[in-house]
């Protein structure tokens, strides 16, 4: 693991773009699933969302998605014009599990920036580029409600354990729910995450229910006030047909 230290305010500005989507929007884990349910298959697929944080320049998250035989390849990265930024996480499946194998991060401002990277027995759950595929895959899946939700956890860039809680949307588990984005109208799973630590913060996640990974909308809110939202702006389907 090795980085190079920015100022304050530099790195405030260059995690923020990235970290927002991918930490802070999407930082997710897995809950236990029972061994004889099978999760959705997944299909590959490049996305692009618009990323808009309190504060700063709005900012293009592209996601890639893709099959690389034996594993899989989760990406996503924005440039702008002082900064860039990347995750890449490559993980295995099976029906019912998703394991990481391994996860890369950089991002830099005025060509200076910080680069991590996490080898398979650094992470001890999932990282959180396979969790965010990982929770969009089961969710809804488990009965997590909001009066009784459920417990996750996932390691974040530097390996560092991290626990959160949450539910799905009971309106999304009785029945059809749609969203309209830029990309379209899609079928939606939304989900609820919630900091045990910060209850005055949470993240909204919209998923659609037969693309894991693919997140629709997403917002995350602190003392009720919206800090960073997601939104689904292109999606082009690999090898399948559009949902």
């Amino acid at each position: 693991m090795r980085h190079v230290t920015l100022g304050n305010r530099q790195r405030t500005y260059a995690s923020a773009i990235l970290g927002a989507c991918i930490l802070t929007l999407c930082s997710l884990a897995a809950a236990d699933t029972p061994d004889e349910q099978t999760l959705q298959t997944p299909h590959p697929f490049q996305a692009q969302y618009r990323l808009e944080i309190r504060g700063w320049p709005s900012a293009t998250i592209t996601h890639t998605l893709s099959n690389e035989g034996q594993h899989w390849l989760s990406s996503m990265n924005f440039a702008v014009a002082v900064a860039r930024g990347e995750e890449r996480s490559r993980f295995s499946i099976d029906d019912a599990t998703t394991h990481s194998l391994l996860y890369n991060s950089s991002y830099s401002l005025l060509g200076v920036g910080d680069s991590y990277q996490l080898n398979e027995s650094d992470i001890s759950s999932l990282d959180r580029q396979a969790a965010l595929f990982d929770l969009s895959r089961r969710a809804g899946r488990e009965g997590c409600t909001e009066s009784a939700p459920c417990d996750i956890e996932f390691v974040d860039h530097r390996g560092r354990d991290e626990h959160f809680q949450y539910y799905v949307d009971q309106q999304t588990v009785n029945g059809s729910t749609t969203i309209s984005v830029p990309a379209g109208e899609f079928e939606t799973t939304r989900v609820t995450l919630i900091d045990k630590e910060k209850p005055d913060r949470h993240l909204q996640i919209n998923f659609h229910p037969d693309w894991p990974g693919l997140i629709l909308t997403a917002e995350y809110q602190k003392e009720g006030r919206r800090q960073t939202s997601l939104t689904l702006t292109h999606f082009n389907p690999a090898g399948d047909s559009a949902p």
